[in-house]
């Protein structure tokens, strides 16, 4: 122990040095993101729906003589029109309880051609946006990493600008 005693003692006297390695960074950015124009549309389609109870239906077809059916839709592969048959209905007993129901749907006609930006085409639901506008987005960053007047550049234009601050030790 009286050998390891004077080594601790000179350890303890020696000067110690501390070192430490920091780094500070601090970023301000701003981007502009600039849409594309679009259009999207969805085409409503042709329904045909029947239901009854205790009826007897029937179709007489131009020029044909009269048959039971149930009716039905042909639609033009062309127009994607639809024409609906439908039946005529007669109580099949009388004095019972009976219903009948029919229901249709008109569909869209098919469009030629896509439809432009803002034009309004054929179809039920649709939607259409502008493209954004390039080289007028407005703002600035300061020294003390702060953003003045910012503003995107029109329409289908977003503006996200963002600080960061990074310390590292090592």
């Amino acid at each position: 122990m009286k050998k390891v005693l004077p080594l601790i003692m000179i350890l303890m006297t020696a000067p110690l040095a501390a070192r430490a390695d920091l780094q500070h960074r601090m970023t301000s950015s701003a981007a502009l993101t600039v849409d594309a124009a679009t259009t999207s549309v969805t085409r409503a389609g042709n329904t045909f729906s029947l239901s009854g109870n205790n009826v007897t239906t029937t179709v007489t077809p131009s020029g044909g003589s009269a048959a039971a059916s149930l009716g039905g839709m042909a639609v033009n592969a062309s127009t994607g029109v639809a024409t609906f048959t439908i039946p005529d209905a007669t109580q099949t007993t009388a004095g019972d309880a009976f219903s009948y129901t029919v229901t249709t749907s008109q569909g869209d006609a098919l469009g030629s051609s896509a439809p432009s930006i803002g034009a309004v085409h054929n179809f039920s639901n649709q939607y259409s946006t502008a493209a954004g506008t390039v080289g007028n987005a407005a703002g600035s960053a300061h020294s003390a990493h702060g953003f003045d007047s910012v503003a995107a550049g029109g329409a289908g234009s977003t503006v996200t600008t963002q600080f960061v601050t990074e310390l590292t030790v090592r």
